[in-house]
């Protein structure tokens, strides 16, 4: 940790969290790992993971399964199988980070070229759906390609079944920017040029895979987003027992914000809107840390009193790339999870 030190002093809090000590209030014991469940999809719980699996070695991944675009929707159309998109991109992110670790990142992120029906499949979605196909079990397949590529953690689906993604979209027309539709689908939520007002799945009340509710139940840390909010990040809130389990958790829960706006989906949103809309989709969540890259926050007060709403401090630090790309950096964002994770402690000790 010495490396990343300098990092983790730039960390600044608004709002007092619990535990001040280096061991916190838990009483957690110095060089014990916590268990971490990261939920989200995409390029955000990819950003996320690759952050994490550097400070703990027990870290599980909750994955949406809306996805219906691209390679995922495809094979999720011909064969009736959960999207495989995401719990790829979670596998790869969770790749260590030597030569075995970064060859099989690359591998089953491939993606063919061709003219033919192979054209834009990835590698891995048709190892992943293959597998699901021979063992008849998505969790047990799962695993499996974990143990091939070495995957530093767990990755699980959300749902047992594949969701369908409504929301209810002002001026999804341009030509009628005053008019509420039902717009379906991933892939067209996360791009339409309206103002995403909520959304739903369907089926409206999805069975959670039982594995991601007692990951849930038995962490010490969740982890909820950074990604793409209503199509990512939300749908967590909309499975039920997934829900319950969020709720009821001892764990200490963490929202990681985005660091800008993306465009159709929350175009336009400031950091405590984000915080507004997962309110309205989930009134009971509580949490315990909101973190956010100082640059992205201009109203630093309006955040600290969305955060309240929730029982939750704000952290901010510095977590993007320097190139000035709206990415994480994985050591940065580590670095910043780091400091939260000793800062705030939790409730019961560390296992």
């Amino acid at each position: 940790m010495t490396a990343r030190t300098p990092r983790l002093s730039r960390l600044r809090r608004l709002t007092p969290g619990r535990g001040e000590d280096g061991a916190g209030r838990s009483g957690r014991r110095r060089g014990a790992a916590p268990k971490v469940v990261a939920l989200g999809g995409g390029q955000g719980l990819s950003a996320s993971l690759a952050a994490l699996r550097r400070i703990t070695g027990d870290l599980t991944a909750v994955v949406t399964v809306a996805d219906d675009g691209g390679s995922s929707g495809r094979l999720r159309e011909e064969l009736g199988v959960l999207p495989p998109g995401d719990l790829r991109k979670a596998l790869a992110a969770l790749c260590g980070d030597d030569d075995w670790g970064q060859t099989w990142a690359r591998v089953i992120q491939h993606r063919f070229q061709s003219q033919g029906d192979l054209h834009g499949h990835a590698v891995g979605n048709l190892l992943i759906v293959a597998l699901w196909e021979q063992l008849g079990d998505p969790v047990q397949a799962l695993d499996l390609v974990g143990r091939l590529l070495g995957a530093q953690g767990r990755v699980l689906p959300m749902s047992a079944v594949p969701l369908e993604l409504q929301a209810l979209v002002k001026g999804h027309d341009p030509a009628r920017p005053e008019d509420v539709d039902t717009v379906r689908g991933q892939a067209t939520v996360a791009l339409t040029p309206g103002e995403v007002l909520s959304v739903q799945v369907v089926p409206g009340d999805p069975p959670a895979v039982p594995e991601a509710v007692a990951a849930v139940l038995d962490a010490d840390w969740v982890v909820l987003g950074p990604g793409s909010w209503f199509s990512s990040v939300i749908p967590h809130l909309l499975v039920p027992q997934l829900l319950d389990a969020l709720v009821e958790t001892k764990a200490r829960r963490v929202l990681s914000l985005n660091l800008a706006p993306q465009p159709g989906e929350t175009e336009g949103f400031s950091p405590q809107r984000h915080l507004e809309v997962l309110a309205r989709h989930a009134p009971k969540l509580a949490l315990d840390v909101v973190l956010a890259d100082e640059a992205a926050v201009p109203d630093r007060e309006s955040l600290a009193d969305a955060a309240k709403r929730f029982g939750a401090a704000v952290e901010l630090a510095p977590v993007a790339r320097e190139d000035g790309s709206p990415k994480h950096d994985p050591e940065l964002l580590a670095a910043a999870y780091d400091r939260i994770f000793r800062m705030h402690g939790r409730i019961g000790p560390w296992r």
